[in-house]
């Protein structure tokens, strides 16, 4: 692993003060007009009406784990507490609660994805600037923007499994960190007043017991990613992919270890060393007991059926749910995915001018249209289609490169592949919203191609990295509309639907 040169302590912090500046951005991207639809939004009549039946006492039956909807009833109940507008508030979850309730910890979910992300491409690879350029990009997407906007689920799959990955490099990484002594009992320890002898004994005796903020421990580390793990797949089974991913990376490392030693670099070095026993605990039994200790308060409240028999009746439905454009308009194939071909509707509304209410019914006929209010799930293409290049880059070139950047590249790969090649033989009805966690990978590559071949090169090639985010950022801001919900026009409204299969 590339080393680096602890910081003086003098020096600016620059690197959390970007991340910090980023998830404000982000959270007040996130925050902004939150409460705008007073209705349910797509998948909203499944989640808070189940999370509000959590809250009541209710019988609950959903098509997934129970974490997501445990996490959203916590914030309703939070949400609760706090004053609002009379036209935010509706009884659609079975309740009169407003709207900002039941979407506001979502926001903060997806504002911290960023954040995470840019944690882990430094650990990665020990470069601030690889970190700053992946929770860039993060922070430009649509659909991760959509996600958290909304009192939706998906978004809580892709934190706790970024998490889970951060916590695990951290517990790879052997580099040092420091230890911080509390200003406080520098302060008295330093002092040699005679009047406070006895002052100074007492700040003696609590030096002793939080003089250091103690590291955590490398398995410290992997209980921790272990736990986020189990969490992801409380959310949906599809988390299970953060997992695959490491075992893919083991095994993978184990291989090349044998066949010529030294052949890769960290994190899969480091992950060799991990013997069958301690990732079978870590990464095996941790998360399975995480994964069951989430249907805890599912399981007071909804005694019968059981838990065997609750996973029956979960995989029940998803084999009888159909694939064809039958089932649901939006159904896409997971090869389609990266291309971005078939986004999902999540809200569409109409109106004579911008002071009507919306939602507002009946539908008006197209002649009386003359706003457009739309939220679509759907990324930056830009965003995507550079991303999905980098893949493929990186798939040509990992065989190429030092056995450090190997490194890198098949965790990239790893991870980008285990969270889509499941996906081929899922004969149910799939969306693009199912491509969130390998997207991530993805982007990362996208950030780290960025960052080998521009800021690490020479001055010359900055101007191609500066213009990758500019066009990013533009493209974000063109079809921000799209994003938010906000007002357009039947002609800018067709403007950003470049395809007849977007809408």
């Amino acid at each position: 692993m590339i080393s680096e040169t602890l910081r003086p302590s003098t020096a600016f912090p620059w690197f959390r003060v970007a991340l910090g500046v980023i998830f404000l951005g982000c959270l007040l991207l996130r925050l902004w007009r939150l409460e705008q639809f007073n209705t349910l939004v797509f998948d909203e009549i499944y989640y808070p009406v189940f999370a509000n039946r959590y809250l009541t006492g209710q019988s609950v039956y959903n098509a997934h784990p129970p974490l997501s909807q445990t996490l959203i009833a916590v914030g309703m109940w939070l949400g609760s507490w706090w004053p609002a507008e009379p036209d935010t508030v509706n009884g659609l979850t079975g309740a009169m609660r407003s709207t900002l309730s039941y979407r506001w910890l979502n926001a903060v979910a997806g504002a911290a994805v960023p954040v995470v992300g840019g944690l882990i491409s430094y650990h990665l690879s020990q470069r601030r600037s690889f970190g700053i350029t992946a929770a860039l990009l993060l922070s430009l997407d649509g659909l991760l923007l959509v996600e958290s906007r909304y009192g939706l689920n998906n978004i809580y799959l892709v934190l706790f499994g970024l998490l889970g990955h951060l916590a695990l490099l951290q517990g790879l990484s052997d580099r040092p960190r420091p230890r911080v002594i509390t200003r406080q009992v520098r302060w008295f320890r330093d002092y040699r007043g005679a009047k406070f002898a006895q002052l100074r004994r007492f700040s003696d005796w609590v030096s002793d017991r939080l003089r250091f903020r103690r590291p955590l421990k490398r398995g410290e580390y992997f209980t921790l990613a272990g736990f986020w793990l189990g969490s992801a797949t409380a959310v949906k089974w599809n988390g299970l992919g953060f997992l695959l991913a490491i075992y893919g990376l083991w095994a993978i490392a184990l291989l090349l270890n044998w066949l010529k030693p030294q052949a890769l670099g960290f994190p899969g070095d480091r992950l060799a060393t991990l013997s069958p026993l301690n990732l079978a605990f870590y990464f095996g039994l941790i998360p399975f007991l995480t994964y069951s200790l989430a249907w805890v308060p599912h399981l007071l409240l909804n005694p019968h059926p059981n838990l065997w028999q609750v996973h029956h009746q979960i995989l029940t439905f998803h084999h009888a749910v159909g694939s064809s454009a039958d089932v649901h308009p939006y159904c896409s194939p997971w090869f389609s995915w990266p291309l971005m071909w078939r986004p999902v509707a999540y809200f569409y509304a109409t109106a004579r001018n911008l002071s009507e209410t919306v939602p507002a019914y009946p539908t008006l006929p197209p002649a009386a249209v003359q706003v457009v209010y739309d939220v679509h799930g759907m990324g930056n293409p830009l965003l995507w289609w550079g991303a999905m290049v980098a893949v493929i880059a990186l798939l040509i070139q990992v065989w190429q490169t030092h056995p450090q950047e190997r490194g890198i590249g098949l965790y990239l790969l790893c991870g980008y592949g285990a969270n889509l090649l499941p996906w081929v033989n899922v004969s149910r009805c799939t969306f693009l919203y199912h491509y969130m966690a390998a997207l991530i990978f993805a982007i990362f590559a996208l950030a780290y191609h960025c960052d080998r071949h521009c800021w690490q090169g020479p001055l010359t090639r900055w101007p191609w990295g500066v213009g990758l985010i500019t066009l990013c950022a533009v493209a974000f801001w063109f079809w921000s509309p799209l994003y938010l919900g906000l007002p357009l026009s039947p002609e800018s409204y067709q403007l950003r639907m470049w395809f007849s299969h977007w809408i």
